[in-house]
């Protein structure tokens, strides 16, 4: 992390000289300024992430300089510093967007304190401006429509739209695969926080040891290894959506934690002792049955209870086969677009040859066959002779029939596809569980998002 720099606006040279030596020493980088007009000219010029600006300075001061930063929207946390403080002063400096009033002479721990506080605002607000670019981009790309038009789908959208404009806590069930991340997506998108994060945690994904820096954040040297402070996913949602995938897999004392934070609205970075403010809408999906994990004393039914204040049951593929059609259709186009490729449209009798499967990785696995399918097929369209060479005939095309030798004249071109093609297995298998999945198949972490890198494989938001 770089050291963060601060720019000290004094027109007394020994108030700068001090400030700067007392800043120097607590390993903040430190500029100076004379008056209120070299001030912003080193503002347009140089990024800050703290300024300290005195009030009262020749040529342009302290107001007029913050009233600049606010017309030009410069995103810095500026302190006032004045030994002439009144309570109208502070209030007019509040209403342009100062962090904070300290009078002069400043008392050096409040100082330091009103600073770093500064510093963690400035950070929030970097992170959010981030999640919000993120969002704008998914808006402008669009978010994948939940697609199908049988009774238990369309039950599963009525139920979204009745929710979203709500501030219910919504918790999300179904197998892997099915689609539970979308509903999520949509909740967002139809609510009162859209312009707002949405921040997605996959517990299932992350350690056990660092589920709790990960959701709440840490302090710098609150633990071995943490080398710099760390904002975790609830500030980072904060004003937004926090998305907890896999909650089924959480451990028993980050449970703990979670059910305190949605109690008091406030979380406490490890190693912190600050209690900081957060408004998040909290939506949770678990593929587990929570009732049984209770039972077993895996998950604690308190948090249960303030979850699943309305429970959307996403139901699987093999229930909803009549679905199956327009889904592919979708998928099938989105791959072409995607590819730089000519949409192959799919024939009846290859729609049927999907229908006959079970798709117990659901709409996940769907998505991976057709992918294969358009670019394996020969034809300019699929037809039901695919289908019977590139998926397993046997109920479940998580296994693809290897019967591809004639159409690869390098064995580096058909190793490659057949890597591909377990890797894609394996991780539908272990539900996108990246250490779970390593350790399956016997390589390392690091090599297995190697090896996803390489060949595009990622998780389908389907």
């Amino acid at each position: 992390m770089a050291v963060p720099s601060i720019l000290v606006v004094d027109d007394e040279a020994s108030i700068r000289r001090t400030l700067r030596e007392i800043l120097e020493y607590e390993d903040f980088n430190v500029d100076e300024a004379e008056d209120g007009e070299a001030a912003v000219g080193k503002m347009k010029s140089s990024q800050y992430d703290v300024v300290l600006l005195d009030v009262k300075m020749p040529k342009m001061d302290g107001m007029e300089v913050l009233q600049v930063v606010s017309d030009q929207q410069w995103d810095i946390p500026i302190v006032m510093i004045s030994g002439h403080g009144t309570i109208e002063t502070a209030v007019e400096a509040t209403k342009l967007g100062a962090f904070d009033f300290v009078e002069k002479p400043p008392d050096l721990n409040r100082l330091l304190l009103t600073i770093r506080n500064a510093l963690d605002r400035g950070q929030l607000e970097a992170e959010n401006r981030r999640m919000r670019q993120t969002i704008a981009q998914r808006h402008d790309e669009g978010i994948t429509e939940i697609l199908g038009e049988s009774k238990a789908i369309s039950r599963v959208k009525e139920i979204i739209d009745r929710v979203a404009p709500t501030e219910a806590r919504v918790l999300i069930t179904g197998e892997a695969g099915t689609g539970k991340e979308l509903v999520a997506k949509w909740i967002h998108k139809l609510s009162k926080r859209s312009n707002g994060p949405v921040v997605e945690v996959n517990c299932a994904a992350i350690p056990s040891e660092l589920i709790e820096s990960e959701l709440f954040g840490h302090e710098k040297g609150s633990f071995t290894g943490a080398t710099k402070q760390r904002i975790g996913k609830f500030e980072q949602a904060h004003d937004g959506t926090l998305f907890l995938d896999e909650i089924g897999d959480m451990s028993l004392s980050a449970q703990a934690k979670v059910l305190r934070a949605l109690q008091e609205n406030r979380i406490t970075r490890v190693g912190g002792e600050r209690p900081i403010s957060v408004d998040v809408r909290v939506i949770a999906a678990t593929n587990k049955n929570l009732r049984d994990q209770i039972e077993l004393n895996l998950f604690r039914e308190d948090l249960y209870h303030r979850l699943s204040v309305i429970l959307i049951h996403v139901p699987p593929l093999r229930e909803r086969r009549e679905d199956i059609p327009i889904i592919t259709s979708d998928i099938a186009g989105r791959i072409a677009r995607r590819n730089g490729l000519e949409q192959k449209p799919f024939t009846a009798d290859a729609i049927n040859g999907l229908c006959r499967f079970e798709w117990r990785g659901n709409v996940r696995e769907l998505h991976n066959v057709i992918e294969r399918l358009t670019i394996l097929s020969q034809g300019d369209q699929v037809t039901a002779k695919d289908v019977d060479l590139y998926v397993n005939p046997g109920g479940s095309a998580s296994n693809p029939v290897l019967n591809l030798l004639d159409q690869y004249d390098q064995f580096s071109e058909f190793r490659d596809m057949a890597e591909k093609l377990f890797i894609e297995s394996k991780l539908v298998q272990y539900e996108w569980n990246i250490s779970k999945t390593s350790e399956e198949i016997g390589i390392q972490r690091s090599h297995l998002y190697n090896k996803m890198a390489k060949y595009d494989i990622s998780r389908s938001d389907d």
